[in-house]
């Protein structure tokens, strides 16, 4: 009778048309509200620099802050931009400002000003009068304060990557730009190189249809470098945050390919990590630290972060830098009729549709595989982006990780001579930085979705898609 029974309800529920899904209620599993922080109302009187200009500067005049590690390699590419005054330089080891001055000496540019000696040093050369531009280059636990007093005195700023390291930084640099209405950059230089800007010409002249996904990483064994960051900062940051602390360079690509507050924004994320291993170790065997100690650290081997955006695209952003793993950025872009990769073999596919006796030849669909490199090199020449054009040649003899480093500051220098919007701006600096608070709120909470403010608050739909500026 049993059997009976179970027989006549399936038989029921077959000839009702039900199936499992539709025997529980729609809504009865509410999806989690992504964790919310707190975006602080803009004041009253004050403005967004979305597109911002500013009276040309025939001659940029320029101040450099921090002249360690990257400092003198951003001293020299000035040297070769024209219509630049390198005024002052700075670094608490007067020693480094001499080394610095023989490259200006070397180039027939006059000694600059000097700054040294001093944790607050920097200060002085912010408040001169004779700067245009103060080019920061020195640890990440000082960017934020520096280029907020840089604006305060009334100069633009540009600052190596990552600007800031809390919401709590970004916000203040954000209403400091909107404030003085001065420009702020992010020196990303990733969004110059070669195969990135060529592939950004290539999704904006809509050859990989709608862009739906993207991927960025920084993927960099640091093993033969973390002594040589003054005072250990760097291996102190990661041994006391969680979260992507390095997103930049995966994240300015990506976001430009999406036009990321030009059009679209991003809504919130997901991240996790695995346990850190790696460092622990090499503390322990290069470092003569406890066991206790060295596995008394917070970042995780691999940091993974899932984005999705306002129009439901997605991005995948990674960290690694102690795993054996080659050089990688990741850099992928997908779209629905194309899509383009850079690591670990550069490439493009596209949507193929060619028939074999009318039907489709599964031997040679050009999306199932990268497209030849004879027909890979046709694309890039023909979709050279027109930077590239202007600057491929003279940015390969001065380099900078293979040119891009020069031509992100030729480009800053174009912008402002010409009273042109920057390439970046206030807003990409945030967005692209946001991962590190908003990635450890999100591990610290079981992984759960973290809202991604909208740093424009407002405006993040006034410009319709990204794009370069250049004299008309």
């Amino acid at each position: 009778m049993k059997k009976l029974i179970n027989l006549l309800m399936v038989l029921a529920l077959i000839l009702s048309g039900c199936n499992t899904s539709k025997m529980y209620k729609k809504n009865e599993y509410k999806a989690f509200q992504p964790i919310q922080t707190n975006v602080p109302v803009r004041p009253k009187g004050q403005k967004h620099v979305l597109g911002l200009t500013v009276p040309k500067i025939e001659t940029v005049r320029v101040g450099f802050i921090g002249l360690g590690m990257r400092g003198p390699g951003a001293v020299n590419r000035f040297t070769n931009i024209p219509g630049t005054e390198i005024v002052a330089l700075c670094d608490i080891y007067p020693e480094r400002v001499e080394n610095t001055q023989k490259i200006l000496e070397k180039a027939g540019f006059p000694r600059a000003a000097e700054y040294s000696g001093s944790e607050d040093a920097w200060k002085k050369l912010c408040e001169r009068d004779d700067i245009d531009l103060v080019y920061i280059v020195t640890d990440w636990k000082n960017h934020a304060d520096m280029m907020i007093y840089a604006m305060e005195h009334g100069k633009h700023v540009a600052c190596e990557v990552p600007a800031a390291m809390t919401l709590d930084e970004i916000w203040r640099v954000i209403n400091t730009a909107e404030k003085t209405q001065k420009h702020c950059i992010q020196l990303e230089n990733c969004v110059y190189d070669f195969f990135e800007l060529t592939t950004l010409n290539m999704a904006q002249k809509g050859l990989f249809g709608e862009i739906l996904h993207a991927e960025g990483a920084y993927i960099h064994n640091l093993a033969e470098f973390w002594d040589y960051y003054e005072g250990d900062w760097r291996m102190e940051f990661n041994k006391e945050f969680r979260g992507d602390v390095y997103a930049t360079h995966g994240m300015g690509p990506a976001c430009q390919v999406l036009d990321i507050h030009r059009g679209d924004k991003m809504n919130y994320l997901v991240s996790m990590d695995n346990k850190p291993v790696n460092i622990p170790e090499y503390l322990i065997e290069k470092r003569g630290l406890s066991p206790d100690s060295a596995y008394d650290f917070q970042n995780g081997q691999n940091t993974m972060t899932i984005i999705r955006t306002e129009n439901g695209k997605t991005m995948h952003i990674q960290h690694d830098v102690s795993s054996p793993r080659p050089y990688s950025r990741m850099y992928q872009v997908s779209g629905s009729k194309g899509f383009a990769q850079k690591y670990p073999i550069e490439g493009y596919a596209l949507d193929g549709n060619e028939l074999k006796d009318g039907n489709p030849d599964l031997e040679n669909l050009s999306s199932h595989a990268f497209v030849s490199n004879d027909v890979k090199n046709e694309l890039m020449e023909k979709y050279k982006h027109p930077i590239h054009q202007e600057l491929e040649e003279i940015a390969k003899k001065v380099g900078g990780h293979g040119g891009m480093d020069f031509i992100m500051d030729y480009r800053l220098v174009y912008c402002l001579q010409n009273g042109l919007p920057l390439d970046m701006d206030v807003y990409d600096l945030a967005e692209w930085c946001c991962l590190a608070d908003l990635g450890r709120i999100s591990i610290e909470n079981n992984s759960a979705p973290v809202a991604i403010p909208d740093f424009t608050r407002g405006h993040w739909n006034d410009i319709k898609g990204y794009r370069h500026a250049f004299v008309k």
